[in-house]
C-alpha cells in the first residue's frame, strides 16, 4: 500500500488508511479467522472500500475472505 501511495505523488486525491488494532474492521464486521492460518489471531477479510465526502461508495468484500478476485488496486480502479 506504502510504494502505491508514494507512485501517486504529493498531489494524489486518494488517502490511505492503515486500522493496526483492527477496531475498523470489527466495527462494519469484516473480521476473519485466521487461526487455521496463523495460529490464534483474528485479521482482516481482503476488501477495497471506496469513501467520498464520508459516504461509502464502493465496498467489494473478498468472498474467501483472502483472495484478490474483487479487492486488488485495478479494481479500484475500474470504480474510480
Amino acid at each position: 500500500m506504502s510504494a502505491w501511495r508514494e507512485s501517486l505523488g504529493k498531489n494524489r486525491k486518494i488517502e490511505f488508511l492503515a486500522d493496526t488494532c483492527g477496531e475498523f474492521t470489527k466495527a462494519i464486521g469484516l473480521e476473519f479467522d485466521a487461526s487455521s492460518l496463523l495460529g490464534n489471531v483474528m485479521r482482516c477479510k481482503h476488501f477495497l472500500m471506496i469513501v467520498n465526502h464520508g459516504k461509502v461508495k464502493a465496498l467489494n468484500v473478498e468472498p474467501d475472505g483472502t483472495s484478490l478476485t474483487c479487492s486488488a488496486a485495478e479494481d479500484v480502479l475500474k470504480i474510480i
